[in-house]
Formats: C-alpha cells, structure tokens, sequence
C-alpha cells in the first residue's frame, strides 16, 4: 500500500490514486474534522500538466509528509506519523479544497 493515497484526480502528482510529489505539506492548523484540513501540495494538472514521471528519483511514490495541524493525534513535530494517509477532493481548483481524511483530534 502507497503511504499517500490520493482521489484528486486533477492533481499533477496523483497517478493511478497514489500521490508521486517529492513532499506533501498538509494544512488546516487548528482544524476540529477533516474538512478543515487541506493538502497544500495540491497543484492543477489543468494548469502545472503532469509531474507523477519527474520528481521522484526511480519513479517512487511520496512518503514525505510535513503537517502543520496541531490538533491531529498523527502530528509529531510538524511531521505525520500516521502509516498511510488519504487525500481527498472531488472537482478540486484550489489546494483549500482538499483534505486529509486521516485526520483524527487529539
């Protein structure tokens, strides 16, 4: 299992649901559910094409995760320590429109 999986179809980085960004950044800093969260990576294929073949060395999946939301049980010194996460956004134009549906309140 990919340690980012992700359904925002018209991400640059989602491939076949599975997240290839070099580093994912998850925001939402005091966010109370998941909606309040977002993956500000997040970058439109419409607009950036596709990057899911050149920004991994060896074409390996993302599993760098910084989160700066104080409030989820998986924030461990700005980083997640959660073993997988999901991604989630359905007819997504800006990175405030997605949203990490691993969150869980402290």
């Amino acid at each position: 299992m990919s340690k980012i999986s992700c359904s925002v179809e018209n991400c640059s980085h989602n491939n076949k649901n599975t997240c290839y960004a070099n580093i994912i950044n998850v925001g939402g800093t005091s966010a109370k559910k998941d909606s309040d969260t977002c993956c500000a990576s997040f970058l439109d294929s419409r607009v950036y094409s596709d990057f899911t073949n050149n920004i991994n060395e060896n074409g390996n999946e993302c599993d760098a995760i910084t989160c700066i939301v104080g409030t989820c049980t998986y924030n461990s010194n700005n980083h997640c320590n959660a073993n997988s996460i999901d991604v989630s956004g359905k007819n997504v134009n800006l990175y405030s429109e997605t949203n990490c549906l691993t969150f869980k309140p402290d």
